[in-house]
């Protein structure tokens, strides 16, 4: 690859990447508000993770990371009334949450370790997240440790499995329908021949990894509506 090729790469990947954080960001906006858990409404639904996600799965964990990082300092900014803190939290839960997830689906792209790679991330976000929540939610409150230490298994637990499994679905949903767009926008490369051979065997698996996902998501919408007493 000459210099010149490099150089349109770099700038698709970061104009690429640019577009994803805008569009984690609006997201965000559009769904900060919505509380998971009622007994802790500064906990909601934050739909970011997903779109990140697709972006390492495209271009790795360290540009998810990137991501993670850029987000949340927009956020921070912009929407959040956290501050300091708020920034170290999102940082960690979306950075574990895609950083993990990422890497197993970047070394070798198969379905089979994208799925795992979710699973994976959500598993080691919630323990990540019940640490510092321990540490850190006292502090953001202004509630004795005492009193968060029993929300740990109660609400922190939950909360942290229901986003992960939330924007888990979402990313298996949306991943092949942004990549798709992205291609005919060509701000990534066209697939190669051997793509195109089986693309037509692929159809069905991507057909029950949408509907799957799909059933995901709606099953944690009603679980949270339960929780929220709305049903």
């Amino acid at each position: 690859m000459n210099n010149r090729s490099k150089s349109s790469t770099n700038i698709q990947k970061l104009t690429t990447m640019a577009l994803l954080c805008a569009i984690a960001f609006v997201g965000t906006v559009l769904m900060h508000s919505i509380p998971i858990m009622p007994s802790a409404p500064y906990l909601s639904l934050d739909p970011k993770d997903a779109v990140i996600a697709i972006g390492g799965f495209i271009f790795g964990p360290i540009s998810a990371l990137v991501m993670t990082l850029v987000v949340s300092l927009v956020e921070m900014v912009t929407i959040s009334s956290t501050g300091a803190i708020g920034l170290l939290m999102n940082v960690l839960s979306t950075g574990v949450f895609v950083t993990v997830s990422t890497v197993f689906y970047y070394r070798k792209p198969k379905l089979r370790n994208a799925v795992i790679g979710l699973i994976v991330g959500t598993l080691s976000m919630t323990l990540m997240m019940i640490l510092w929540n321990f540490l850190i939610t006292p502090i953001y409150t202004g509630a004795p440790r005492e009193v968060i230490v029993p929300m740990l298994p109660t609400v922190f637990l939950p909360f942290n499995l229901l986003k992960g499994a939330i924007n888990s679905g979402i990313t298996l949903f949306l991943y092949k329908t942004v990549v798709t767009a992205l291609r005919k926008a060509r701000l990534l490369p066209k697939s190669d021949e051997s793509e195109k051979a089986d693309k037509e065997s692929k159809k069905n698996i991507t057909l029950m990894v949408m509907i799957s996902s799909a059933v995901l998501i709606a099953a944690c919408v009603l679980i949270i509506l339960v929780l929220n007493n709305k049903i």
